[in-house]
């Protein structure tokens, strides 16, 4: 169905994510919807995630009705329709191509930036949350079906000038660039999820994308060899990434 045009941005947790969502969302021409395989993956998994009871009662947790709504009618009936993904909730038995019509595009992020995010909340972390062997595995078949790279975007860049990397974003995805996406209303959002209350404090404080990343402190052993391991996958979709 081609109601509208559908947007997948597959990211990762604590990747700037979540204020994308807030800037695609303060856009007029369209809506977003936060997560929403996170349910069916919690269900799957039992991984022990805060909130987890509250998530799965919150949610539909059957992947392929996720998928069936995600594919069909838009709920707002806007010509956009942007759906934040974390690419480490696909373990079961939907993957990327099960969303036919989708504009897939990756946000990627330092490894260390993420799992110093992580360690700020006082939870562990695995390679596998970081998301990026999911990641590089739908950019690689996105790329085939496309014939070419898929859009690539990196945090950091847009900290630095969020206005030049959304606009060309934008185009990137062949879409208008709109100067709302720069700006948003504080607080929970009606779009967040139930898990809100817990991980986006930082973005329910903000009206607009942060400054730009300070150096990284150096990580406790534990948590640098997890950035290690996810180290090279970052470093292969950043070849790819939208130039600053």
């Amino acid at each position: 169905m081609t109601d509208c045009i559908r947007i997948a941005m597959w990211s990762g947790p604590r990747n700037l994510s979540t204020a994308m969502m807030r800037s695609f969302g303060s856009r007029a021409d369209s809506f977003v919807t936060d997560e929403p395989f996170y349910g069916a993956y919690l269900r799957q998994t039992g991984d022990p995630q805060p909130m987890m009871e509250q998530v799965m009662a919150s949610m539909d947790c059957d992947w392929r009705s996720v998928a069936r709504t995600l594919s069909g009618p838009n709920p707002a009936a806007t010509p956009i329709w942007y759906q934040k993904h974390m690419a480490h909730h696909m373990v079961g038995p939907i993957a990327h191509h099960d969303l036919p019509g989708l504009r897939h595009a990756f946000l990627i992020r330092d490894p260390a930036r993420v799992v110093a995010s992580y360690a700020a909340k006082r939870v562990m972390v695995r390679p596998d949350h970081l998301g990026t062997a999911r990641q590089v595995e739908f950019f690689d078949r996105e790329a085939d079906r496309l014939g070419h790279a898929p859009p690539v975007i990196d945090s950091a860049d847009i900290l630095r000038d969020p206005e030049a990397m959304l606009q060309k974003l934008c185009a990137a995805l062949g879409i208008d660039w709109d100067a709302a996406m720069l700006r948003w209303q504080p607080g929970i959002h009606a779009t967040d999820g139930i898990w809100a209350s817990h991980w986006y404090d930082a973005v329910a404080a903000s009206t607009g994308f942060g400054a730009p990343d300070n150096p990284a402190a150096p990580l406790l052993p534990e948590a640098q060899a997890v950035a290690d391991a996810c180290r090279a996958d970052y470093a292969y979709l950043a070849q790819h990434k939208i130039a600053a």
